[in-house]
């Protein structure tokens, strides 16, 4: 019994750090955009700056190949043509290598950069990464930025089916404020 609750008390305290390892602030709509400048899957660079001009997803996400991130990358993929006739570029971001993306990337015929923060200092920057002492990941957050480099819009808690259709509608409603 003494085993049982000594476990118990263990995932507890676990979980607590889970909760409370994030890196960073989590930046805010209205606020100006972390910059970042990082590889993608072929080894190309890309900053923020890239993308003034247009509404950007960024997206951060755990682990290339994993059950969940394959479901979000896929339904990006999917509504791509949607997204950008709205005028919006997606990126996806994980602390993945540029080797572990271009094969994920080319097994799921993925069409954007999927970037590489090995050192997890931009997905700190976005108040993202998960730190657990020997294990770092980033957590399931996007961001979408509007063409002035500005958040528009944060979303934490992320349903992987039906994410990107949810960034559509959004992007709607946000062009049509703006008219």
């Amino acid at each position: 019994m003494k085993w049982f609750i000594l476990l118990g008390l263990a995932g507890a305290l676990v979980m607590a750090l889970f909760h409370l390892t994030l890196a960073g602030d989590l930046p805010v709509a209205g606020q100006a955009a972390p910059d970042f400048s990082l590889k993608d899957q072929e080894g190309k660079l890309h900053n923020l700056a890239e993308f003034k001009g247009k509404w950007l997803v960024l997206y951060f996400y755990p682990k290339d190949d994993t059950p969940g991130c394959t479901q979000e990358a896929c339904t990006f993929r999917d509504d791509l043509h949607q997204l950008t006739a709205l005028g919006a570029e997606v990126a996806g971001v994980s602390l993945d290598d540029t080797s572990s993306h271009e094969a994920f990337a080319k097994k799921y015929h993925l069409p954007f950069p999927l970037l590489a923060d090995r050192q997890g200092e931009v997905t700190s920057r976005y108040g993202a990464l998960m730190n657990m002492g020997l294990i770092k990941i980033a957590r399931r957050y996007t961001f979408l930025i509007n063409p002035e480099g500005r958040i528009a819009k944060v979303y934490i808690k992320v349903e992987t089916t039906h994410h990107s259709r949810e960034i559509i509608e959004d992007l709607k409603g946000l062009q049509y404020q703006k008219q």
